[in-house]
C-alpha cells in the first residue's frame, strides 16, 4: 500500500491488502445462496426498475428471491412492490417485509417512521447501514439476493464488493454514448474488486410505436453492443420505454406486469446456481 493511499479504492488502481474482500457472514440465521448486484457508474438508468423485474422474473421461475435495497439515500425498491413498514424484527434480527408474490425486502424506508423524510448521512455511515441489512437481517432461504446499489464507484458499491460475497453483477446502461463511458467505470472497479460480471442490461432503450411496431431510437441509436464487445460482455437484454410497466411501477404493482424483457438476465443468473 502506497504511503499517500487515502484509503478510496474506488479511485485507484493499485492492488493492495485494503483492495482484498473481507467478507463478512450474514446473519446467524440467514440462508443464501447467491448474490448479485445490479450497478451502474451513473443515476438514472433504472437499477432499481432491473432490480425489481430481475427478482420478479425469478419469482416466476421458481426460486426464492430477496432484494436488499443499498441506495439509502434514494430508495425505490418498496415503493416498486407496494409495500409499506415498519419491518418487524426481534432480539434475534429484523425481518425483510414480504411482498405480495413472498419475495423478501429490505430498505431505509422500510424502517423509517415517515417514507418521505430524506437520509442525510454521510458516507461511511450510509455504508454502516448497508452491512447491517446484511449482518442484522434475517435472510431466511434465499437462493438470489439482489442488492440494488447506488450509482457510482464509491463508498457504497465498495462496502458492498468488500463485506458481500457478491457472485455477479448485472451493468445497466442506456443508448447514449455518454453512458457506454460511465459502465466502463463499472466494469472497471468490478474487475478491480475480482467480482464477476453476468452482462449488460441496456433499458430504455427504444419505444415501440402502437400504430406500426416501428422501434423508435427516443435517446439516440443504441451502443450497447459496442460496448458489450469493447469488454467481452454479452448483453442481456434490451428494454423499451413501456408506458404500461412505468404504470404497474407507479402502482407498486412490478408483480403484476406480464412483460418478459428480461428473461435471457434471469436465465444467466440461474445459471450461477447448480441444478439439484
Amino acid at each position: 500500500m502506497s504511503e499517500a493511499c487515502n484509503h478510496d479504492c474506488s479511485s485507484c488502481s493499485e492492488n493492495c491488502e485494503s483492495r482484498a474482500p473481507q467478507h463478512e457472514p450474514p446473519h446467524a440465521k440467514s440462508h443464501i445462496k447467491k448474490v448479485i448486484g445490479v450497478v451502474s457508474g451513473k443515476g438514472g438508468v433504472g437499477k432499481s426498475m432491473t432490480s425489481a423485474m430481475l427478482a420478479v422474473s425469478m419469482r416466476r421461475l421458481g426460486y426464492r428471491v430477496g432484494v436488499l435495497d443499498a441506495d439509502i439515500t434514494g430508495p425505490s425498491i418498496p415503493k416498486l412492490f407496494g409495500v409499506h413498514g415498519p419491518a418487524a424484527g426481534d432480539e434475534d434480527g429484523i425481518l425483510p417485509v414480504k411482498s405480495h408474490t413472498d419475495i423478501d425486502i429490505m430498505s431505509i424506508n422500510l424502517l423509517l417512521e415517515d417514507e418521505e423524510a430524506p437520509v442525510v448521512w454521510r458516507g461511511p455511515v450510509i455504508a454502516g447501514a448497508v452491512k447491517q441489512f446484511w449482518q442484522e437481517v434475517i435472510w431466511q432461504e434465499v437462493d438470489f439476493l439482489f442488492v440494488d446499489m447506488p450509482p457510482g464507484t464509491g463508498d457504497v458499491p465498495l462496502t458492498v464488493f468488500q463485506t458481500l460475497p457478491v457472485d455477479g453483477i448485472v451493468i445497466v446502461s442506456t443508448p447514449q454514448e455518454l453512458v457506454g463511458m460511465i459502465v466502463g467505470k463499472a466494469v472497471q472497479m468490478a474487475k478491480m474488486m475480482n467480482v464477476p460480471i453476468l452482462g449488460i442490461v441496456e433499458n430504455m432503450s427504444y419505444a415501440l410505436c402502437p400504430d406500426c411496431g416501428k422501434h423508435i431510437a427516443v435517446f439516440g441509436e443504441s451502443h450497447v453492443e459496442e460496448t458489450g464487445a469493447k469488454y467481452g460482455l454479452p448483453v442481456l437484454a434490451k428494454m423499451p420505454i413501456d408506458p404500461e410497466l412505468a404504470q404497474e411501477a407507479d402502482a407498486g404493482m412490478i408483480e403484476t406486469f406480464a412483460g418478459d424483457y428480461l428473461n435471457d438476465a434471469a436465465k444467466a443468473v440461474a445459471a450461477l446456481l447448480p441444478k439439484a
